[in-house]
């Protein structure tokens, strides 16, 4: 029976079949079919996190199937508390995106909202992978329609900037896809008849030569690095914000970049854990570089769209800086302000694109005193303004804070330059708030700018929700991160001798026994082997059951469920 990621993940591909069957002479009927398709899988992902079982750190609504077996590789997808909001947010911005671009995309409306679905596909993908080479597949998929996106609806320079952009995503990607290889072959003596295995919880643990560690550890943060953009390797991102459509930049920054630190955190910390501490300061100071670096150049843009995507630099400098950190409040903070940095800098870029499309241009000095003229669009574009600075009681306060706070206790002079960064985001975020909205109206088109229309309302209002419930409320979404974050430094710090540190929970509503199982420790469980429900037999969920000694306890954990 197909699960529910499973669904989640292939619905927006099949959406994008059937429109390759629409004439293209109809983009009215092809927008709307596309953000009907987007609509039923942010429904559905819904059903994610009211499947998803709190208190538990390890994956859950595994789906595991074979794909390629002879050589060790599976479809094997699940969700955690580290990518649960992640996959929310993918699939909360691909409507959002189609909304924006409802007006604005004249030149073949088919294939664009095709590479929108597309490219959403391909993030939940990668989200939700739990092989390697899966991964990699979903991984390098986005690249081509990001590319497309950016080449074909993009500014007068959009060849040069789709071609940097690929360029350098490929370059990492394939230093990324030898480590892959090492480490699959790495298990071949652990499995039977001799295969290789890329299951990404079987490689948790994994006991490498410390020389051999820190190349892989660097093949594959050079990829991730390259995706957040980490200086001093971010100069393809200011062209691709600015010569992509409004569309594209808000995929990119809203969800395409996340999939650096996503990487980070999945693959580098568990993976290479002692090359990961002893190389994190040289990480936290090239991201509190990117933070300084990437405000003063923000100060200085003239152009309203670079300023935005040089705030990028400096905003997921932040994140990098707390996964680095590695401890439980900069952690959490930094996947929060992951979240916090797609719908805040995705509000602006969609913001950006509506006076662009009013006025044709971008340039700070061709504005001035248009909230008279545009009153709602104004308060729009002021709340997503002081989300980024991280006004308290905006969700940009909690995810800065925890970062803060946690990079503190371990790194309390790189912190202390990193808070400089919150300064001068509120300098030239209020600089641009100034020059844009307020003071005399001295351009006269400016006096007669028509108001954001209701394409544009219906897209930025849910940003502007998600923006004040999690100021208002993180713990909303933090109590279901927290358990994953304590298995991930559990795994760093080397405390979980098992591989295996999944929960694999196919089921819903209330907790089961394997839920109870995850914690228990006891000196009655040393005489357990193996626990198999009688209920397989009756067609109800079967339990499977592993015994890891630990000292004089043993830890039990779940390492499958299935029906």
């Amino acid at each position: 029976m197909t699960g529910l990621l499973t669904v989640v993940l292939f619905l927006p591909i099949a959406g994008a079949i059937l429109l390759v069957f629409l004439p293209k002479d109809i983009p009215g009927p092809i927008k709307g079919g596309g953000l009907l398709v987007s609509l039923l899988t942010f429904l559905s992902s819904l059903g994610i996190v009211g499947r998803f079982h709190d208190g538990i750190g390890g994956f859950q609504l595994v789906e595991s199937h074979a794909w390629i077996p002879q050589w060790g590789i599976n479809y094997t997808v699940g969700v955690d508390g580290i990518s649960l909001w992640l996959v929310l947010l993918t699939t909360l911005l691909t409507p959002v995106v189609i909304l924006a671009s409802w007006n604005s995309i004249h030149k073949h409306p088919k294939e664009y909202v095709i590479s929108m679905l597309v490219i959403e596909s391909a993030m939940i993908g990668a989200f939700l992978a739990m092989d390697l080479v899966l991964f990699y597949v979903f991984f390098e998929l986005m690249l081509l329609p990001m590319y497309l996106i950016i080449g074909v609806w993009g500014g007068k320079n959009r060849i040069y900037a789709a071609i940097k952009f690929f360029l350098f995503t490929i370059a990492g990607s394939l230093l990324m896809l030898l480590g892959i290889i090492y480490l699959g072959f790495q298990q071949v003596h652990l499995t039977s008849g001799g295969v290789p295995t890329f299951e990404i919880t079987q490689l948790y643990g994994l006991s490498l030569p410390p020389h051999i560690q820190t190349i892989l550890f660097f093949a594959f943060a050079l990829a991730f690095a390259i995706k957040v953009p980490l200086f001093p390797l971010h100069t393809w991102l200011p062209d691709a914000h600015v010569e992509a459509p409004t569309g594209g930049s808000i995929i990119l920054a809203g969800v395409m970049l996340k999939m650096g630190t996503y990487g980070f955190l999945r693959f580098v910390l568990p993976f290479f854990p002692d090359a990961s501490v002893h190389y994190a300061p040289l990480l936290i100071c090239l991201s509190v570089i990117g933070i300084i670096y990437g405000a003063l150049v923000a100060w200085v843009q003239p152009d309203m769209k670079k300023l935005v995507a040089y705030s990028s630099v400096s905003h997921l400098g932040f994140c990098v800086m707390g996964i680095f950190a590695i401890n439980q409040a900069s952690i959490e903070g930094s996947i929060l302000q992951m979240v916090n940095h797609g719908l805040s800098t995705g509000a602006l870029f969609l913001l950006v694109g509506v006076i662009y499309e009013r006025r044709h241009t971008r340039m700070l000095a061709d504005y001035g005193g248009i909230a008279r003229t545009m009153p709602v669009y104004t308060v729009f574009f002021v709340i997503a303004m002081l989300s980024s600075v991280g006004l308290p009681g905006l969700n940009g306060f909690v995810g800065e804070f925890l970062i803060l706070a946690g990079s503190f206790q371990t790194h309390p002079g790189y912190a202390s330059v990193a808070a400089v960064g919150v300064i001068l985001a509120a300098i030239y975020l209020l600089w641009l708030i100034q020059a844009v909205f307020f003071g005399p109206i001295t351009n006269d088109e400016n006096r007669s700018i028509p108001d954001i229309a209701w394409n544009e309302i219906a897209a930025v209002v849910p940003l502007i929700i998600m923006i004040v419930w999690i100021g208002v409320h993180p713990n909303t979404f933090l109590r279901k991160m927290e358990p994953s974050v304590q298995q991930l430094l559990a795994t760093v710090r080397g405390e979980q001798p098992e591989k295996v540190m999944t929960a694999a929970l196919k089921t819903a509503g209330r907790p089961t026994i394997a839920q109870t199982l995850l914690s228990v420790q006891s000196p009655v469980a040393q005489t357990l082997l193996s626990v198999q429900s009688g209920a397989r037999s009756r067609g109800r969920q079967g339990l499977s059951v592993g015994l890891h000694p630990k000292g004089a306890q043993t830890r039990v954990s779940v390492l499958q469920v299935t029906r």
